[in-house]
């Protein structure tokens, strides 16, 4: 392909920048487009936590986590898999490791080391990156319009990758802003709706006020037939966290249908029942009802504040349930849930572009030449590593797309 070939990629995340290495390596004069002052400021986020790159699970597991969406992302992330994350990383001088949990992690534990050396691997295949661009659409020429700090900015590119994310922490830049520009052209969108989030509960003012903040720890949590190993922390308006988060696809679209849901929290999963029953048979002498289930059954304050949070809904006052009923409560703890916390709060965004939208090299059909990758496209994934693959694998797969448009 002639180097004179320039494409536009519009996004500078994980997937942007991902094709625009793949683009460049093919041969193609690349510039990265973004409207913050910087790049990756997502990515950079993540790796507060330690930066879960990837799973180590089994690929076919791996792929189930995506739903309804993995027979659409399987062929992109078999062609970029967990495995080649890996080796990408490790060529880039940030070798992995796979934690207790199966999770992959950079040895650095950090994003900025490895965002650093792709950054100079980029600069050295020649990709241009141009900042404080946003991109508005297209002029009546179909040349790519920005608004920058000088002024609106027309570029004619021979190929564009899409690459905006979806619409969750806004101030990061990822702001949903793509949305009324491909709809205008026909592009069929799925609304943006909170990922991976929290939701509203109405805790008791007594409740909130002493547990707010606070991590309920070695649970599980139940819906439906899934329940999720994990911890979940109380906020001042609800619960979030790791197990909640996992299950939160299946809620939320409970609360859209019903406008409630009941999550199920078992504070004590690995205690079967009869067990349970027979600790909480024994004589408590003189100690307190709460000490008791702290000393016998191991409950923390906020386990036991939550079941007493549980009863009062009822009507009931917990010292006075029987044996079985309080070893059943123990194990399924209901907890009505009101609705999902916002979008600008969750850790992802679920819908985006219509598969149907795009062909097997991640092309919109009714814009030929023009590319989709990452988060804007209709999928989503649990927390654990495969959020940051998908996004990777297609921006590989949009990359390698538009290399193969362009050739032909």
């Amino acid at each position: 392909m002639s180097s004179s070939k320039q494409i536009a990629i519009i996004g500078a995340g994980p997937a942007g920048l991902m094709a625009a290495e793949v683009l460049a390596e093919g041969g193609a004069r690349v510039t990265v487009y973004d409207a913050m002052p910087s790049v990756a400021r997502k990515f950079l986020m993540a790796g507060r936590g330690g930066l879960n790159l990837t799973h180590s699970e089994e690929l076919t597991a791996f792929l189930s986590r995506y739903r309804e969406a993995a027979p659409w992302l399987a062929p992109a992330i078999r062609a970029f898999s967990p495995q080649q994350l890996r080796d990408w990383c490790e060529a880039l001088g940030e070798p992995t490791f796979v934690g207790s949990s199966g999770r992959v992690f950079p040895v650095a534990m950090k994003a900025s080391p490895l965002l650093r050396a792709w950054l100079r691997r980029l600069d050295v295949q020649g990709v241009r990156i141009e900042l404080r661009h946003r991109w508005t659409g297209w002029d009546d020429r179909g040349h790519l319009i920005f608004d920058t700090p000088n002024g609106p900015h027309t570029i004619a590119a021979d190929a564009a990758v899409l690459a905006l994310g979806g619409a969750s922490w806004p101030r990061l830049g990822s702001d949903g802003g793509w949305v009324p520009i491909l709809a205008a052209k026909g592009i069929a969108i799925a609304p943006l709706r909170p990922a991976n989030c929290g939701f509203t509960v109405g805790w008791s003012d007594i409740f909130r006020d002493r547990f707010e903040g606070q991590p309920l720890k070695g649970i599980a949590l139940s819906f439906g037939e899934r329940s999720v190993r994990g911890e979940a922390v109380i906020t001042r308006t609800g619960l979030e966290g790791g197990a909640v988060y996992a299950l939160s696809a299946e809620l939320r679209e409970a609360i859209a249908v019903h406008g409630e849901a009941t999550l199920h929290v078992a504070l004590r999963p690995d205690v079967d029942v009869a067990d349970l029953i027979k600790k909480l048979s024994a004589p408590r002498g003189k100690q307190s009802f709460s000490n008791m289930l702290r000393k016998a059954l191991q409950l923390s304050p906020i386990a036991i504040g939550l079941l007493q949070e549980a009863a009062k809904i009822q009507g009931l006052s917990l010292s006075s349930l029987s044996p079985d009923r309080l070893a059943a409560l123990i194990n399924a703890v209901p907890i009505e849930l009101t609705g999902t916390a916002g979008l600008t709060r969750a850790i992802s965004s679920a819908g985006g572009i219509a598969r149907d939208e795009l062909d097997a090299n991640f092309m919109l059909r009714r814009l030929p030449g023009v590319f989709a990758a990452g988060e804007m496209l209709d999928w989503e994934a649990p927390t654990g590593g495969y959020l940051l693959q998908a996004s990777f694998a297609t921006g590989v797969a949009a990359g390698k797309g538009a290399l193969k448009w362009l050739k032909s």
